[in-house]
């Protein structure tokens, strides 16, 4: 399944779980909704994957971890906060690059509609 696939199914489980749930909870609850739905969709998903850098040729455990990785190609990083900012972008720009993976979704369920609150990022 290419990732375009995948990011519709994300946006529509994200929707779902949104809906259902309404603003203003924890991440790690919009986290454990996800993961549940996608998973209920069919799709392969790991929470909290770790991230090393590879520096000088030395792997440093560094505790970047990604909230939600979909079919290994998918980064979600689940927000609650006002609005996104450049500091959240760079993050999952961050994990996109250690990781090497090509699109990555952030979303900001603390919106009222949450398709306010996604941003697809591309590398």
């Amino acid at each position: 399944m290419n990732e375009e696939k995948i990011s519709n199914i994300v946006i529509g489980c994200a929707i779902k779980v949104h809906r259902t749930l309404g603003p203003g909870l924890l991440e790690s609850a919009y986290q454990e909704c996800l993961f549940y739905e996608l998973k209920k969709n069919g799709l392969f998903v790991k929470k909290e994957v770790p991230l090393s850098i590879l520096y000088e040729e030395v792997k440093l455990d560094h505790g970047y971890r990604i909230d939600l990785l979909v079919e290994n190609k998918v980064v979600i990083e689940i927000k609650t906060v006002e609005s996104l900012t450049d500091v959240h972008l760079a993050q999952i720009l961050t994990y996109m690059k250690l990781g090497s993976f090509n699109l990555g979704l952030l979303l900001n369920f603390y919106v009222s509609i949450l398709k306010n609150g996604i941003k697809r990022v591309k590398l």
